[in-house]
């Protein structure tokens, strides 16, 4: 079995190009084993808020407006 260690050590001794590449291919890697049924329920609470928003249940925010209150001091 190859050891973690060596292979990063690898890894981070590649141009920036290559680094690049194999961490899309890892992160690919990755979502190719995502949960089905985690990823049901993310369907079903997006197409519950969009709901939410067309029925004017809920009101919407500009993102200027949330980055504004986001940065202020209590």
């Amino acid at each position: 079995m190859i050891d973690f260690k060596e292979i990063e050590r690898s890894a981070l001794k590649l141009d920036e190009k290559h680094r690049a590449e194999l961490a899309k291919r890892l992160l690919i890697s990755l979502e190719e084993t995502i949960d089905e049924d985690i990823e049901q329920a993310w369907i079903e609470e997006i197409k519950h808020r969009k709901a939410q928003v067309e029925s004017g249940e809920v009101e919407t925010i500009p993102g200027e407006e949330v980055l504004e209150k986001s940065t202020k001091s209590p």
